[in-house]
């Protein structure tokens, strides 16, 4: 093992590192005002009911080229991927409709 992979295996350590403090940190302190927690929780179910409906839509259909090996695609998998797209496709409509929205109030003001 040379020293490259040595800085790199320490490089993901940091990066996991930095990755849970990420997470934890903002939750230590909600804990001093419980009520942004309450805000936090609603964004949460509000992102796993748009997967939810997300997911729902998506098909399950599967190419046989793709049911094969290398991918070995189930219509499951194929389903998770596509509610997840969509999700993505949801959240960024409604991007780009809030920046919208918000350029129509600077133009009203």
């Amino acid at each position: 093992m040379d020293t490259t992979d040595i800085f790199l295996y320490v490089g993901y350590l940091l990066i996991a590192v930095g990755a849970v403090l990420a997470l934890v940190m903002p939750l230590i302190k909600s804990f001093d005002n419980p009520r942004s927690l309450i805000k936090t929780g609603i964004g949460v179910v509000a992102l796993l009911v748009l997967f939810f409906i997300a997911y729902s839509i998506a098909d399950n259909e599967v190419i046989p080229r793709y049911a094969a090996a290398p991918f070995n695609l189930t219509p499951a998998l194929s389903q998770l991927v596509g509610g997840i797209l969509i999700t993505v496709y949801f959240l960024f409509g409604f991007a780009i409709l809030g920046i919208i929205v918000t350029e129509i109030n600077k133009i009203i003001k």
